[in-house]
């Protein structure tokens, strides 16, 4: 399997304790006995002897000194936790250790509030980049010459990543963990962690339910939904579901945006990526036959679909993360 993946968690005074606990549930739990790989998570701080107070009567214990960034390579991984004042200072030194990571190649990642770090540290300019929704007009009219999107959950630009705020974070790590260890990996965590296993990066933060009457579109949604995640392999419109949820077209793309952030064709799509990915992983059958059963129709839509959200093609990801039969216990 390789030496596990290095996690940093940058740790300093100010960060909040929820971005904290989910960087820890997620690379810091053992679930090598469910197929998950091996991490390494360090806590890294200026001074690794001294405890680092947290809201709430918390105390984080370092356990390595900002040097250790030093030794990453680019397929470990630095996470900078969301800050509890994104006015307040910043110790020069985890600036400066940043930078070094950045520069030396290593994919560097912010959780809600955490971006603010990264804009101090001048890693975000000319970048795009996300924060609370809250936050996103304070980021913007702070650092000009970030190109900050105020909706999306999270954001990557050539090796940043930036995430929106609190559930948002549990997203990203996710979507790291797919990114570098196979669908199969993350929905094991996901699973642990009773949360969902996928949400895109580019569904909306603030999704609209203001009303009674909303509660009952999104039990007709969801009922449509579950009817096409049972039958991906079948071609599906917007008149098709809509007609499914006893809407017109207009009115179902309407209330499903509300509903779940996104747009029916963009979830459709991501479910269906989401299945091939699961088919590549697990077995051994033709791509022409993993792009049929995903619903995409032909390997050529397939391959487009994967080098849009993965950057990477069907056959290459298989490569990557294809489980040897009978070694994987996901799949039993």
């Amino acid at each position: 399997m390789g030496a596990p993946q290095r996690i940093a968690l940058l740790s300093f005074p100010g960060i909040r304790a929820f971005d904290v606990s989910v960087v820890t549930e997620v690379w810091g739990t053992d679930r090598g006995t469910r197929g998950v790989p091996p991490f390494e998570l360090r806590r890294v701080a200026a001074d690794p002897a001294a405890p680092i107070p947290l809201r709430g009567g918390l105390s984080l214990t370092p356990d390595r000194p900002l040097a250790w960034l030093d030794g990453l390579t680019p397929t470990d991984l630095v996470l900078v936790p969301g800050v509890e004042d994104p006015d307040a200072d910043v110790p020069a030194p985890v600036l400066d250790a940043l930078r070094r990571a950045h520069a030396g190649g290593i994919p560097v990642a912010s959780l809600c509030a955490g971006a603010f770090v990264l804009a101090r540290a001048g890693l975000l300019d000319g970048r795009r980049a996300v924060t609370h929704w809250q936050l996103a007009p304070r980021l913007a009219a702070r650092y000009p010459r970030i190109r900050v999107e105020p909706e999306a959950l999270h954001v990557e630009d050539t090796g940043i990543w930036t995430s929106a705020g609190t559930a948002a974070g549990i997203d990203l790590c996710l979507h790291l963990v797919r990114k570098d260890h196979g669908a199969e990996a993350a929905a094991t965590i996901a699973r642990s962690m009773v949360t969902a296993p996928f949400r895109t990066g580019t569904q909306a933060q603030f999704i609209e339910r203001p009303t009674p009457r909303a509660d009952r579109d999104e039990d007709t949604l969801a009922a449509v939904r579950a009817h096409v995640l049972a039958r991906l392999d079948q071609p599906h419109t917007v008149a098709s579901l809509a007609a499914l949820a006893g809407m017109s077209p207009r009115s179902f793309a309407r209330h499903f945006r509300a509903t779940t952030g996104t747009t029916p064709l963009r979830w459709l799509i991501t479910r269906r990526v989401a299945a091939a990915q699961k088919l590549l992983e697990r077995t051994d059958l033709p791509l022409p036959e993993v792009a049929r059963r995903a619903g995409f129709g032909s390997e050529v839509t397939m391959r487009q679909h994967f080098a849009s959200h993965l950057a990477t093609s069907p056959r290459d990801y298989r490569a990557a993360f294809r489980h040897p039969a009978g070694s994987n216990p996901i799949a039993r």
